[in-house]
């Protein structure tokens, strides 16, 4: 199915993952219509070594535990028309090789950028804090040490807090998981904000 196709009728998860098999972008699904992920173009070197960087450090801290980090691979479903593909999940179950979304996901990352910033902060907000088995979103800013990151402990609210040191931990509750600034921005060129 072209694109042309898939935009014409609204598609079921099931259809839509059968349907990205034979696609040469990632996408996500909205409203059951198929969105590219970023647009037409590739991620930013910034974008991609902060990811790179999370999935290292996420890797070691989690290796035994029965969790692991996921690429935008693995998706979230966070509504039943809707499926989006965080730059980073943890995910908490054995993996199904035969599976294209993340079972219990506890933890998504997402690293902004000026064409995802407005969704990511707002509409993917509100649908991952709606999801049962997430306990923490995470948005990192590619341009300045500066990271949001909302918990919730079981049954409980939602928390916010913002991180701005290389010494900051970012911490995922259940998991001996606590990932420093300094890890995450490791090697990232930024920016000094303006006094």
């Amino acid at each position: 199915m072209r694109m042309a196709d898939a935009a014409q009728k609204a598609m079921t998860a099931e259809e839509f993952y059968l349907w990205c098999r034979d696609q040469e972008e990632r996408y996500e699904l909205v409203d059951g219509f198929p969105v590219p992920l970023r647009g037409m173009a590739g991620a930013s070197l910034t974008h991609d070594a902060l990811s790179t960087n999370l999935i290292i450090a996420l890797g070691n801290q989690l290796r035994g535990t029965g969790c692991r980090p996921t690429t935008p691979d693995a998706a979230v479903r966070t509504s039943i028309k809707r499926i989006r593909r965080p730059d980073v999940t943890v995910e908490c179950a054995p993996p199904d090789a035969k599976s294209f979304e993340a079972r219990n996901p506890i933890a998504v990352f997402e690293v902004l950028s000026p064409t995802t910033r407005k969704i990511d902060r707002n509409v993917k907000l509100q649908e991952y804090m709606r999801h049962p088995t997430l306990r923490v979103i995470v948005h990192i800013d590619p341009d300045l040490m500066d990271v949001l990151v909302y918990t919730r402990a079981e049954g409980g609210p939602w928390e916010t807090e913002r991180l701005d040191t290389a010494d900051a931990v970012v911490r995922i509750p259940g998991t001996p998981a606590a990932v420093p600034l300094s890890a995450i921005y490791e090697d990232v060129p930024l920016s000094v904000p303006e006094r």
